[in-house]
Order: structure tokens, then sequence, then C-alpha cells
């Protein structure tokens, strides 16, 4: 592996680097830096920035409207980003239904709905999860019966993110209930204002509404918003997933996390000395970049793969382990750096509050964050079931 970026490679670095500088809407950054909660606006406007550029779907084939980058572009892309600490895309139309459509999908599905993903005039969430379908999602429940031209779909989703927000949500669903687990899902597309989809809040531990309950009852669903075969749903949900956990890994936004923390330690104060000096807080770093960097060269060796023309495999399961394990190590060291200030927290400060925010201004979203963060070893399939995946597709048990 060749870890050597070519002149090419260098100078997209700096046109990428002077495109972030001179394009994110700088009232993204106010925001962010003031914690405030943010509206669908707010990651729209950077999404239609990228658009305009061509460059909003860095892995898409040429052909649908992605940049044509190489897979070294697009490790320096992220690292940009990460680097400029920009709102990331949200990955639902992006990274996760698109390329299922664009490899499953028909011409006429192609065509509809690839340009609308890219613009960002659809929204989309992702329906998996089940209330007891989770890790086991091939025990899911929703029901989808054939009537004529459309299915008649019956259910309920879970941990649906952004649903609120969302014009159109990708759903598995169970088209044949007498086939064994895995068999009889179909992948459909539903417009999430038709008649019989009901969208209800779940608050978080860190007090967002970032994901809902989806409630389906005899909603309508074209046939023709159906991808791939019938019953063949497990196909296109194994595809999506992979994708999904590979970009779980989040390595150039960790590699910005521990250079926060390392700034927060050097300007709280252990005794009479800066935190960044304690020797075991010191250790704490060290190790986490050392797990970080043997992360970032397994993404590198991945990417190698797909340049080669292979897609994710099981290593993807890997990325996802380790990947969310040093997200929530970051998450827990910053609490642990703020110390007493990480107690009290405030969801943000809407027009007329008289109350201020205790502490430095670095502080005031390290609890919650934490608290979020907590998910992140359970979504996209639990890292107990990345285990079992490895344990049986790569070392063969």
């Amino acid at each position: 592996m060749d870890l050597e970026f070519s002149p090419e490679d260098l100078a997209f670095r700096e046109e990428a680097r002077a495109f972030i500088a001179e394009n994110y809407p700088s009232a993204l950054r106010g925001k962010q830096e003031e914690g405030e909660e943010l509206a669908k606006e707010d990651f729209l406007s950077w999404h239609r920035v990228l658009a305009k550029k061509g460059w909003i779907a860095p892995a898409w084939p040429k052909e649908y409207g992605g940049p044509g980058w190489t897979t070294t572009q697009r490790f320096i892309w992220s690292e940009e980003l990460a680097r400029a600490d920009t709102l990331p895309i949200l990955p639902f139309g992006i990274n996760m239904v698109g390329p299922v459509i664009y490899t499953f999908g028909t011409p006429e599905q192609k065509a509809r709905f690839l340009p609308r993903i890219l613009s960002g005039e659809d929204w989309w969430c992702q329906g998996y999860s089940e209330p007891g379908a989770g890790s086991d999602l091939a025990s899911l429940r929703t029901r989808a019966v054939r009537d004529g031209d459309h299915y008649i779909v019956n259910g309920q989703k879970t941990w649906t993110t952004l649903a609120q927000h969302a014009d159109w949500g990708f759903f598995l669903v169970r088209t044949d209930p007498d086939s064994k687990p895995q068999e009889g899902i179909s992948f459909l597309l539903i417009d999430m204002k038709s008649p019989g989809v009901t969208v209800r809040p779940i608050i978080t531990l860190g007090g967002e509404h970032e994901v809902n309950e989806v409630w389906l009852e005899d909603v309508r669903v074209p046939v023709d918003q159906r991808i791939y075969e019938e019953n063949k749903g497990w196909t296109c949900a194994k595809f999506l997933l992979a994708h999904e956990r590979t970009g779980i890994a989040g390595v150039a936004r960790s590699k910005r996390g521990v250079e926060r923390i390392k700034t927060i330690a050097r300007s709280e104060m252990d005794g009479d000395r800066p935190l960044i000096a304690n020797p075991f807080f010191k250790r704490k770093i060290a190790e986490l970049e050392i797990d970080l960097t043997a992360l970032e060269y397994t993404e590198l060796r991945t990417l190698a793969s797909e340049a080669s023309g292979r897609g994710p495999g099981p290593e993807s399961s890997l990325l996802k382990i380790k990947g969310t394990e040093i997200q929530q190590r970051l998450t827990e060291l910053a609490l642990e750096a703020v110390g007493h200030y990480g107690a009290p927290y405030f969801r943000g400060f809407g027009e007329g509050d008289n109350e201020h925010p205790i502490g430095p201004d670095y502080a005031h979203r390290a609890a919650p964050t934490y608290f979020n963060g907590r998910k992140t070893s359970i979504y996209g399939g639990s890292n107990e079931i990345q285990r079992n995946i490895i344990a049986k597709m790569v070392l063969g048990l």
C-alpha cells in the first residue's frame, strides 16, 4: 500500500481546502460553535452548496452524478471536511439508499429518485429497526400485502433518525410470512406524506428530538416503488448496511475530536498544572491515538480494496466496531476533561432567556454529546452482531 500522496492528490487537497473555506455557510459555523439545535434548512444549506459544485456524492459513479473521484481523493475530502469541522452530510440519501437505487433499481427508478437525492429536494429516512427486530433485523414483522399494483403496508419502525423532516423513507417489509427469516423481505420506497404514515418523537438522553417511531397503517405503496425483486430485499439490506458501517467508522472526524480534547486539556487545570500534563490523562490520549491510527490504516486497506473493484466486505464490521468504540471513548475523555462543568447542561437558549451556560464554551455540549454517543455501538447493527459476522465470515468459526 503506497502511503505517499501524488502531486495531483496534493493539488486536490489544496483545492478542497480552499473550496470549503470560501463556501461553507458562515451561519452554520456560528450555530455549531454555540451548540444550537440545527434545523432541516441548516443541513440542506451545505448540501445545496456541494450539490451545485458536483461534490455532494463522492462515492457515486460519474454516470449517476458523482464527481468521478479516486478513493484517495475521497479519503482526502473526508479529512478536509473534518479539519474544517463542517456539518456532516446526512447519509440516508447519499450514502445509503442512493447506492441501492443505482445498483439494484430500474432505469425509471434511477431517473426518478437519484437527481432529487443529489439536489437535496428529497430528504430520506431509514425504516429498518422495529421494537422486536433491532439487532435481529431478519425477524421484522412489518407486513406488505400485494393488492393489484400496490402493497398495503402495516407495522411499526423505531429509532428512525430525523423522520420528522423526511420526504421519503426506505423500508424493509415482510412480503412472504411463511419463508425463512432472511427470505420473504422486500425493500420499499415510501412517501412519508402518504395517508397512514405517523411519526412520533423519541427524546434521547441528550435531550434532542433526533429519533422517532414510525407507524404504518394501511399505507398504499405502488409496486413500482419496490427496489429489486419481491422477497429479495435482504440482498439490498446487506448491501446498504455494508456501506453504512464503513461510513460509521468516522476516522477523519475522530482525529479532529482528539485535537479538540487536547485543546480542552491545555485549558483545564489539574491542580497547579494543565490537565494535558497529567501522565494518566496523557496516557489515555496516547492509547486513543494509537487505536485511531490502526483504524485509519484498516480504512485505507478497505479503500484500496474498493479501488480494485471490490465493494465493502466483512471488514466493514471491524471498522464499525472500532470506529464507534473510539467515538465513545472520545466523548468520555471530553466529559472527563471538563470535569464538574459537564454536570449541568442546557439544550440551548431561546429568545428572551436570561440564564447563561456554566463554565467555558467548550463544556456546554460535553454531557449531551456523551449521552448521545451511547447509541453508536448499537445503530447500524450492534457491535455484538458485528463480532458474530467477523467470527463467521473472516475467522470461519
